[in-house]
């Protein structure tokens, strides 16, 4: 049987990030933590960001993922947004990579159908679904779901493609 691994996602966004931990060991899924980082949105841009670089941190360092998963983002019609988003993003990629950890990307439409069964599916369907795979994790935000089902995305990501090489 293969070792537990524990994973993070990370749902980036510079007025809430949502992250969450889980572990899986085989085709077993267990929550571990989940959260949202609101920095204060009267900071300067570059304290919001560094907010959510310091919370990234606290959040590797404490629990301790194996690897790391954040949502893509999708375009914005507001290309000022867009950049934003993309800063916040950057932290998102940038806090676990730096601490040594392998760090995946996964479409939205990817993220749903690993979770919901569809690419379509709507947040509150996501949320859902996190509460019948991880019925440990208790009340979650959007955003903390939204990462939780990142994490659980990756985590058959890794068992297609663990599988995938074996064969």
């Amino acid at each position: 049987m293969n070792a537990p691994i524990r994973i993070l996602g990370l749902d980036p966004g510079l007025r809430r990030t949502g992250w969450g931990v889980i572990v899986v060991e085989g085709a077993r899924l267990a929550h571990v933590a989940h959260g949202v980082v609101a920095p204060k949105e009267t900071l300067p841009f570059a304290q919001r960001l560094l907010c959510l670089f310091d919370a990234i941190s606290e959040i590797v360092e404490a629990h301790r993922p194996h690897e790391a998963a954040v949502e893509e983002t999708f375009m914005n019609n507001n290309a000022q947004s867009a950049l934003k988003l993309g800063h916040a993003r950057a932290m998102a990629l940038l806090v676990p990579a730096r601490a040594g950890l392998p760090v995946a990307e996964y479409a939205a439409k990817v993220v749903k159908k690993a979770v919901v069964g569809t690419g379509s599916a709507e947040k509150d369907q996501v949320g859902f679904m996190i509460r019948r795979l991880l019925p440990t994790a208790g009340p979650t935000t959007e955003d903390a779901a939204d990462a939780l089902a990142v994490a659980i995305a990756h985590a058959h990501a890794r068992k297609a493609r663990t599988f995938g090489t074996a064969a």
